[in-house]
């Protein structure tokens, strides 16, 4: 009834065929960026927020760390040389226009083992502030070789697909002060774990050792499928029947609203931002957070409110992208 792809470059691939074959697609924080835009983009869902809102997120926080005013600093992007990795280029290209920092880029090859001369050049360079849009070991690799150049952690800034304890936990307590966007919240500290521990893990029904639950991509799939639950919920409910398909399926996440009372009776009180989806916007209001490692202690802590992005910005792209979209596919807008 719907696809998570859990990768940019195969969620580009998969958006004219989805549509086609009438599968919703949700691509939660990751994937085309423009496909919030549900007036061009029927069968994508990237609530509740995608990578120009973390761009956003990441310039936001560094401006709340020195009084709104970040004219003349110096700001740098490690990415992974992908679809993934640009994908926020042209949201710091913007947001330098209006902020009057210094951007530069730093693009690094799959897998992201050798980083030695991209942190040389870090090293020389002295930017104030690194952002980084990495996976898999490039992140390992990235925040080991900060600390080997003693760039303080405080200022380093991961996107949320470099911000977990897999990430983190191979540096020792040098990762100790990295930070990294969030979409959902960390931890156990929520009713429903409590119900987890007693109907799954206390009767022996966890996957595998039952070890990974509560940490942060733990959590990020418990909140995928809880999403994917509560649309279907919604699905069920405007259709009347139990049985839902596809398209139905397409129609409960369009109407999925995610408020603070749903979340709280689902014993998931702040676990991720309140949200609302519309034919419109598939991408929700665009809120993220920044979390923030204690290497002491292996805990991903939550240091800001879910917060909004540069709206005027980011969905001035989306509209100019998906225009540009619609134009090469011959798309009509719809939600008229």
């Amino acid at each position: 009834m719907v696809y998570q792809p859990l990768s940019t470059g195969m969620t580009y691939q998969l958006i004219p065929k989805a549509t086609a074959d009438g599968i919703p697609i949700h691509s939660m924080g990751y994937g085309r960026t423009s496909a919030a835009n549900g007036r061009i983009f029927s069968h994508i869902f990237n609530y509740p927020a995608n990578y120009w809102d973390g761009a956003s997120h990441a310039v936001n926080h560094v401006l709340d760390l020195n009084d709104g005013n970040i004219e003349g600093m110096s700001i740098t992007l490690l990415y992974h040389n992908s679809a993934y990795g640009k994908e926020p280029i042209r949201t710091l290209q913007e947001l330098s226009k209006t902020y009057g920092y210094e951007l530069t880029l730093l693009p690094v090859d799959h897998p992201g083992q050798e980083q030695k001369s991209h942190w040389l050049q870090i090293r020389r360079e002295k930017p104030d502030y690194v952002l980084m849009w990495g996976w898999g070991v490039m992140n390992q690799v990235a925040i080991q070789e900060a600390a080997n150049i003693r760039y303080p952690m405080k200022n380093f800034i991961g996107v949320w697909w470099s911000g977990s304890e897999n990430d983190t936990l191979p540096a020792g307590e040098a990762a100790h002060g990295y930070k990294a966007l969030a979409m959902h919240n960390t931890g156990t500290d929520f009713p429903v774990y409590d119900d987890l521990q007693t109907y799954v893990i206390d009767k022996g029904l966890a996957a595998g050792a039952g070890d990974q639950i509560g940490r942060v991509l733990y959590n990020r799939g418990f909140y995928a499928a809880m999403l994917a639950v509560e649309a279907a919920k919604t699905a069920q409910a405007i259709h009347g029947v139990a049985e839902i398909d596809a398209a139905m399926m397409r129609d409960g996440m369009e109407a999925l609203v995610m408020d603070a009372e749903k979340m709280e009776s689902l014993g998931m009180p702040n676990f991720g931002p309140s949200f609302a989806v519309s034919c419109e916007n598939h991408g929700g209001p665009g809120l993220g957070a920044v979390q923030q490692w204690d290497a002491h202690n292996k805990t991903w802590t939550l240091i800001t409110d879910f917060e909004p992005s540069d709206k005027d910005v980011v969905n001035a792209l989306i509209a100019e992208d998906s225009a540009k979209y619609a134009a090469e596919n011959n798309i009509s807008e719809r939600c008229n």
